[in-house]
């Protein structure tokens, strides 16, 4: 592929940790210098564009995607095409999906599986995370050769879905553990799946087949607990745990709480969480409601959205993804008269950053350096891949954004480019658009056009021990050991061991 050399020209370069006026410019799809009025020679073959009055952004990291996942007797809509392509749509030039292996079959496999389903597909970069849904000696060993052969450092553990992917605490233990000496980061659904399993024969047992049921079963008690869970595990271990959807204002407390006490915990609200809210369950046409059924679901607490973006705002919370995994009605109505059997998941990979500027930068909870740290960097740094993803620097990967802050764009189905007939945020206005994205040093997207292939994104390998993690687990695996009392033995009379039978 032959590569662009391209001129950012006139725009704010925003990174997490400042904002400067300058010029950007990239040749082999690397930056190679940022500064202000730059003209690199020779003119001939140098792409322009005129970033003036607009932001510089690296582009997005979507921490939480489901491309074409088989789950629950149907295939979510979006593959590794149309969903990566959404991704570029919406200002994210990197995706990290999920290898997910059935219990008993290999996590190897399962890697393999996905990566020959993305590499021919995909218009992005992307990364998989693995997870671990059943426990033994070989399933330590292929984590082992995951981390050592093929590039990944993170494995999800689901404490919800009984009997077909939950783990239980034991299990949970002995994979954070692994996770540690392997130098990754242990990720977990949380929600009590048992609790689950036992609310939803109540609920249909009572005549509640809705969507309303499928809330109703696991309420927010339900995440907070298994969120307080999985950090104690990971605490007793010194792993760092990464809570993927934050959905409630109690597991979101939960998170908050344990950072305040030093826990090395990272949460990762979404899209969804972020800028909609669980009352559409209560909705009384069932489509609607079925569309926003997703594990953990929105909460009905009106006020949810908002106080989870104060604490993304203000670093309680850390990262933000989507759990892209969408399935259309017709899939949906797999569930029409069992709650239990609507597929989960929404759509947001295209709308995340607009809905995150509109919700958290827009509303004036958070300022737009954050926002490159909430949508991009902090996911970076977290897995390894910073500085050469999540920021604009010499020598950083040219994935960029040229955002225009005060462009609106209304959401909607009838024009979004995610694979699925309805959308959750529909009609939602958004300040914040992007007007063109950069991978790799390429122009893929500019004003509403595509110029990009499938397979041109690529598969992006992560070192282990991220350092932005690590170094504080190094330390304390140094000074923080129990070491026991030293004593003189004691020489006094012990107790006799027989004990008289009756």
């Amino acid at each position: 592929l032959a590569q662009q050399r391209l001129l950012i020209k006139g725009g704010k370069v925003v990174n997490d940790d400042l904002s400067v006026v300058a010029d950007v410019y990239v040749e082999d799809g690397v930056v190679q210098q940022v500064g202000p009025n730059l003209n690199p020679e020779p003119p001939t073959g140098l792409v322009v564009l005129d970033a003036t009055n607009k932001l510089v952004i690296p582009g997005g990291i979507d921490t939480h995607t489901h491309m074409q996942f088989p789950f629950m007797g149907s295939r979510s809509k979006d593959d590794f095409y149309t969903g990566s392509k959404a991704a570029i749509a919406g200002g994210t030039t990197m995706i990290i999906d999920f290898a997910i292996p059935q219990k008993g079959c290999s996590l190897i496999e399962a890697f393999d599986t996905w990566k020959s389903w993305a590499d021919p597909k995909v218009c992005c970069d992307y990364a998989l995370h693995v997870a671990v849904t059943w426990w033994s000696n070989k399933v330590k060993e292929e984590m082992k050769s995951l981390v050592q052969n093929k590039g990944v450092n993170s494995f999800k553990m689901f404490m919800a879905y009984k009997d077909l992917y939950m783990v239980n605490d034991e299990e949970l233990y002995a994979a954070f553990s692994c996770c540690k000496e392997l130098g990754a980061i242990a990720q977990v659904h949380a929600e009590n799946g048992e609790l689950i399993a036992q609310g939803a024969k109540k609920m249909l047992a009572m005549g509640i087949t809705g969507p309303e049921g499928h809330e109703l079963c696991r309420p927010e008690e339900v995440e907070a607990e298994a969120t307080q869970r999985a950090i104690t595990i990971a605490n007793a271990v010194n792993c760092p745990l990464f809570v993927v959807h934050v959905m409630s204002k109690s597991a979101a407390r939960v998170i908050s709480n344990a950072r305040r006490e030093g826990k090395m915990v990272y949460g990762e609200p979404i899209a969804a969480s972020l800028g909609t809210d669980g009352t559409n369950y209560w909705n009384k046409d069932w489509a609607h409601a079925a569309a926003y059924v997703m594990g953990p679901p929105l909460r009905p607490d009106p006020s949810t959205p908002g106080f989870l973006m104060n604490l993304l705002a203000n670093d309680d919370l850390s990262v933000t993804g989507t759990d892209n995994c969408t399935f259309d009605i017709c899939q949906k109505a797999l569930g029409k008269d069992d709650f239990t059997k609507i597929p989960n998941g929404v759509n947001g990979v295209e709308d995340r950053m607009s809905v995150i500027w509109e919700k958290g930068v827009y509303s004036g909870k958070m300022d737009e350096n954050r926002f490159v740290a909430v949508t991009s960097t902090n996911a970076a740094k977290i897995f390894n891949l910073y500085p050469k993803k999540g920021r604009i620097a010499v020598g950083s990967d040219a994935d960029i954004v040229i955002w225009d802050p005060k462009a609106t764009r209304t959401i909607s189905a009838k024009t979004h480019h995610q694979a699925n007939n309805f959308n959750i945020f529909e009609g939602m206005v958004c300040h914040g658009v992007p007007v063109a994205t950069v991978s790799r040093g390429k122009v893929v997207y500019e004003g509403g056009a595509f110029n990009v292939t499938a397979g041109e994104g690529k598969y992006v390998s992560r070192p282990p021990f991220p350092p932005y993690v690590y170094k504080r687990v190094r330390q304390r695996e140094q000074i923080c050991q129990p070491v026991p009392v030293k004593r003189a033995p004691y020489t006094g009379m012990v107790a006799g061991a027989s004990i008289t039978p009756k």
